[in-house]
C-alpha cells in the first residue's frame, strides 16, 4: 500500500506533464469544461427568443439565429461530458490511458451551423474551407443603426449623414445619373465640405472631359473644385480644366503664378520672360512686363553692390552695411534701398532712383514717402529740404508735399530729426488745430507760441506760458507778445 501511494507521488510530482498552454492538446478535459463555460456565457448574453434580427456572415449573406448554433453546440457538448465522467469514475489510472486524439471542440465549431460532431472542424480547417459559413454573434444594436450597413439610403440621405460627420462609402453611386444627383443635393445643402468631398469622388471616379463638361453647368461646383485644385496645387489638372472652359486669361494667370516654386534667380528671369507672350489681358499684360524688367534691374543692382561692399570702396556701404539682398524684393523695398544707398547718382545709371521712377511710372506721392523715410533715416536734412522744395515758373521756391506736411512731420520726428527741424515742417501744416496739436506733442514751443499770437487768444497763451520753462527764451517771447 505504501508502494502505491508513493508511486502516485512520483506519478503526480513527475516532470513529464507541461503546464497549461493555450496550444496544449492533452488536456481534453480542461477543453470541454471551457467549451461548456463558453456555451453557458453566450447563453447568458444572447436572447433566445430574439431569432427574428438578421444576422450577417463574414461574407455578409444573412444567416439563421445564433441561438440555435449555441443549442446545437451545448447539447452535443453535455452528452460527451456526461460519458466521459463517467469513464473517469474508474481510477486515476485510466485517466493516464485517454487516448490522445484531436479534441471535436474548439471555439471555432461554436459557431459553425453543423448539427453533427463527426462534421465538426478545428480552427485551422475552417479558416481553409471556404465553403462553410461562419457566425458571427454581436450585442443587439438599435434596429436604427442596421440602416447603416444596409447601404440603401438616398443621396439626399448620404448628404445628411456627411454633413453630420459620419462616415459612408460612395462607392455604391456607380452611374453618371447617380453621381451627379449625389452632387447635386450636395450643391443643395451648402455645406463647402460636402461639395467639396463629392467632387473628390467625381475627380477620381470620372473621366475629365465627362466631369468638366457637366461642371461647365454647375457653376457653385465649379468655383469649389477649381479653389481645391489651387488650394492643392495640382497645376496640371487646373490648366486642363481652364482650357477647356476657355478661360485664357486664367491659364496665363495660372501658369504665371509657377514663378514663386523657381528659386534659382536666371531660371526665374527665363521663366518671365517667357510669360509675357501668354494671353493676359493689357493691365495683367503690363504688370508681367514690370516685374521682368525689375528682375532684371535687381540682377545688376546686385551684382555691382555686392562688389563694391567686398572690396571696401564706398563708406555708405561700411557705415550702413546691407542687410539683405535686393533680389525678388518688391518695387517700393528696391526704391527704398535705391534711395538709400544710390541718392545721387545720375538718371542715366539703373540704379538710380529717378531711373526707377521714370522706368516704373512710380506716383510722386509714393516716390516722396519712400524717399523721405530714406533719406530721414541716414538724418540727410538737407536732401529731405530738397526734396520738398519745389520751383515755379517765375523762378520763386517754395515747400510742396504730395503726401502732407503733417505725414512729413511724423515721418522726421519717427527717425528723431532735431526740434529746429521739426518746427520749419509744423508751421507749414494749413489746419490749426493739427498744428497746434504736432506743436505741442513735439514740444514745438516757438510754433505754438506764434499761432496763439497769430489767433490773438491771450488766455491760452496766458496758459501756456506755465508749460515752458522760467528764464528762458520762449517765456521772455510770451511776455512780450502779452505786454505789446
Amino acid at each position: 500500500m505504501t508502494r502505491v501511494r508513493a508511486d502516485e507521488e512520483e506519478y503526480w510530482h513527475s516532470s513529464k506533464f507541461r503546464a497549461f498552454t493555450f496550444d496544449d492538446e492533452d488536456d481534453e478535459l480542461s477543453q470541454l469544461k471551457e467549451s461548456k463555460r463558453a456555451v453557458n456565457s453566450l447563453r447568458d448574453i444572447v436572447d433566445d427568443d430574439d431569432d427574428d434580427l438578421e444576422r450577417v456572415s463574414w461574407s455578409g449573406e444573412p444567416v439563421g439565429s445564433i441561438s440555435w448554433s449555441i443549442k446545437e453546440t451545448a447539447s452535443g457538448s453535455t452528452s460527451s461530458l456526461d460519458g466521459r465522467d463517467s469513464s473517469l469514475q474508474k481510477g486515476s489510472s485510466s485517466y493516464a490511458a485517454l487516448p490522445k486524439q484531436a479534441s471535436s471542440y474548439s471555439l471555432s465549431s461554436l459557431f459553425k451551423g453543423r448539427n453533427k460532431l463527426s462534421s465538426f472542424q478545428s480552427l485551422s480547417d475552417a479558416l481553409s474551407d471556404t465553403g462553410v459559413k461562419n457566425y458571427a454573434p454581436e450585442l443587439r444594436r438599435p434596429k436604427a443603426e442596421y440602416k447603416d450597413y444596409s447601404g440603401d439610403w438616398s443621396p439626399k440621405d448620404t448628404v445628411r449623414r456627411m454633413q453630420r460627420g459620419k462616415v459612408c462609402s460612395l462607392e455604391r453611386y456607380r452611374s453618371l445619373q447617380d453621381k451627379l444627383v449625389l452632387l447635386d443635393e450636395a450643391v443643395a445643402a451648402h455645406d463647402g465640405n460636402v461639395i467639396t468631398a463629392v467632387l473628390i469622388f467625381l475627380k477620381r471616379t470620372l473621366r475629365r472631359e465627362i466631369l468638366f463638361r457637366e461642371l461647365e453647368v454647375r457653376q457653385v461646383a465649379l468655383c469649389h473644385l477649381i479653389h481645391f485644385l489651387r488650394e492643392t496645387g495640382e497645376q496640371k489638372f487646373l490648366l486642363d480644366l481652364l482650357r477647356f472652359l476657355d478661360r485664357t486669361e486664367e491659364v496665363a494667370l495660372s501658369q504665371y503664378r509657377e514663378h514663386l516654386n523657381i528659386q534659382d534667380v536666371e531660371k526665374r528671369r527665363e521663366f518671365l520672360k517667357g510669360c509675357i507672350g501668354l494671353p493676359f489681358s493689357a493691365e495683367d499684360a503690363s504688370h508681367i512686363q514690370d516685374h521682368y524688367t525689375l528682375l532684371e534691374r535687381q540682377i545688376i543692382i546686385e551684382a555691382n553692390d555686392r562688389h563694391l561692399e567686398m572690396a571696401g570702396q564706398s563708406e555708405l556701404f561700411r557705415k550702413y552695411p546691407r542687410k539683405a539682398s535686393i533680389l525678388n524684393m518688391p518695387l517700393v523695398t528696391t526704391l527704398f534701398y535705391s534711395c538709400f544707398y544710390h541718392y545721387t547718382e545720375a538718371e542715366g545709371m539703373f540704379s538710380s532712383p529717378t531711373n526707377l521712377k521714370k522706368t516704373f511710372k512710380i506716383p510722386d506721392k509714393q516716390y516722396v514717402l519712400t524717399a523721405l523715410a530714406a533719406r530721414a533715416k541716414l538724418r540727410a536734412w538737407g536732401d529731405v529740404d530738397a526734396l520738398l522744395t519745389t520751383k515755379n515758373w517765375l523762378g520763386y521756391t517754395k515747400k510742396k508735399a504730395p503726401i502732407g506736411f503733417h505725414r512729413v512731420v511724423e515721418i522726421l520726428q519717427r527717425n528723431n530729426a532735431p526740434v529746429q527741424v521739426l518746427q520749419e515742417y509744423v508751421r507749414l501744416v494749413e489746419d490749426v488745430e493739427t498744428r497746434l496739436n504736432l506743436a505741442t506733442k513735439y514740444k514745438c514751443h516757438d510754433v505754438v507760441i506764434e499761432t496763439y499770437r497769430d489767433l490773438k487768444d491771450r488766455i491760452q497763451l496766458t496758459a501756456y506760458k506755465c508749460k515752458v520753462e522760467r528764464g528762458s527764451a520762449e517765456e521772455e517771447k510770451i511776455n512780450s507778445i502779452l505786454g505789446n
